[in-house]
């Protein structure tokens, strides 16, 4: 299936793509367009429009695309741990960065890679890294439940 978004990614436009990648369409094709052709090519391409206003997997009150997608999948029922990663990136990616000790850093670590990237393939080949990492964190804190940060 393909999937389409604004170019340019930082935080929500890389943690979905890891997100649809690991558990929702292993072969995701992603298409990152200038913002004001995402509906047109979504429309052309038969892809799933995310990131973006008034869709399905955009935001929506205070939570974010990661959100939508974890939602819509079924994924909040399935796996602990993706709601926790949902909190990390929702914070990142909306103005409540104190929503987790992580969306502050998180919200720094996308900007810095956007800025050291070619283009947003290249981002997300090397951004998939730091969510694989925040998911096995997130696996872990919730079997460790004294754990208080730090």
């Amino acid at each position: 299936m393909k999937w389409v978004t604004r170019e340019h990614a930082k935080v929500d436009r890389i943690a979905c793509p890891w997100l649809i990648k690991k558990f929702v369409d292993k072969d995701a094709e992603l298409l990152f367009v200038p913002a004001e052709k995402v509906i047109q090519i979504a429309k052309e391409q038969n892809a799933a429009p995310f990131d973006v206003p008034n869709v399905e997997l955009g935001h929506h009150g205070e939570e974010c695309s990661f959100d939508a997608i974890v939602k819509k999948y079924g994924l909040d029922k399935k796996d602990p741990a993706l709601v926790e990663l949902a909190k990390i990136v929702r914070g990142a990616d909306t103005p409540n960065r104190t929503l987790t000790p992580q969306s502050e850093g998180l919200l720094a670590i996308a900007y810095g890679f956007s800025m050291n990237v070619k283009d947003d393939f290249d981002n997300m080949e090397k951004q998939f890294h730091v969510y694989d990492a925040l998911y096995s964190f997130c696996e872990w804190k919730l079997n460790h439940p004294d754990y208080k940060g730090g």
